[in-house]
């Protein structure tokens, strides 16, 4: 009989969770249609390996996705649906079109968002709570005091943070208890380490790392003849871009002779190395089908140990990537990148 896998803290004030969480945006917006059945069948799957945290968001697709996760945890079986956590981020503005017109982070914004959510999940509170981007017009005591309040009410759980930067992170910190904060983090992404991590760390703040396989660039299974829709993210991302896709790539064939090594798949071998930073941090895997979340939930028993540590390195150094991780207007909405 195999022990169960251990939990990892989100933060001093938040929950015990799965060491994998599952981000759902996938499944509804920014790349290729998914399938709505394989979706729901692979949100299921997840909660039944023991996966507990589903990571979603009011904007993508519109609603799409809360009303998708709603439905997952409605047909789910009552004992995974009790085990279920659910991690919301609110505040981006969309136009009937799909294009996106800012952030909002007033009180009056943050709780009419959080109404419109419980209804679309079918949940009574929502577990953590957390602004999409900083709003640059409403300070964030402001927007992280309106969601303790949800918390004073039940409605919320805990507060969580995303892509902010040290300072915010601080005075958001000041102002109310703070689980964890949700940044993009990756072999290829490596930014937070500088200043983010850590304050994190200082202040006790777990971090749920999204972007561990940077979109499908690094699993293994990205090839440069690869076509992509239009509404696909990827197609307008600097690193899936001409050269910077070639150079991307050859970083992702070095690791391929690292995984190979081990005889793990790379998409294994890079969730494995941001599993092996530190148990403050949860990789959340975008898997849209059981196949990739199968493959994904493999890398929790891939041990890496420090001549695999030092091999990984040597493939994809720090700063070895080609292209930013967003669009240059989007990069501009990144508290966490100044």
């Amino acid at each position: 009989m195999t022990s169960p896998t251990p939990l990892r803290p989100l933060g001093s004030a938040g929950p015990q969770v799965f060491p994998l969480g599952l981000g759902c945006m996938g499944m509804s917006a920014l790349y290729d249609d998914a399938d709505r059945g394989e979706s729901l069948a692979t949100v299921h799957a997840a909660l039944d390996a023991g996966v507990t945290l589903l990571d979603t968001g009011d904007f993508y697709a519109m609603g799409h996705n809360e009303l998708l996760v709603g439905e997952a945890l409605r047909t789910a079986p009552p004992a995974l649906r009790e085990r279920a956590l659910t991690s919301v981020k609110f505040g981006a503005l969309r136009d009937p079109d799909g294009g996106w017109t800012g952030y909002d982070g007033r009180p009056a914004a943050v709780k009419n968002f959080a109404a419109y959510s419980l209804q679309r999940l079918g949940v009574d509170h929502i577990d953590v709570y957390r602004l999409a981007r900083l709003d640059p017009d409403v300070p964030i005591e402001e927007t992280v005091g309106a969601v303790a309040e949800l918390v004073e009410a039940g409605h919320v759980r805990h507060i969580g943070l995303s892509e902010v930067g040290a300072e915010t992170i601080r005075r958001a910190a000041a102002t109310a208890p703070i689980s964890d904060l949700q940044i993009e983090y990756s072999l290829i992404s490596r930014g937070p380490e500088e200043r983010i991590l850590p304050t994190t760390r200082e202040l006790g703040i777990g971090v749920t790392a999204y972007g561990v396989l940077s979109r499908g660039l690094i699993s293994g299974h990205f090839s440069r003849d690869r076509e992509l829709s239009a509404t696909d993210f990827r197609a307008h991302s600097p690193r899936f871009q001409g050269e910077n896709l070639q150079h991307n790539l050859e970083l992702v064939e070095a690791l391929r002779t690292v995984a190979e090594g081990k005889g793990v798949s790379v998409a294994q071998t890079a969730i494995a190395w941001v599993l092996s930073r530190g148990q403050d941090i949860v990789p959340l895997i975008g898997a849209r089908t059981r196949t990739r979340l199968a493959e994904a939930l493999g890398a929790l028993d891939v041990r890496l140990d420090e001549a695999d540590l030092a091999a990984i390195e040597k493939a994809v150094p720090p700063g070895a990537a080609a292209g930013d991780r967003y669009p240059e207007p989007q990069m501009a909405h990144l508290d966490s990148e100044r």
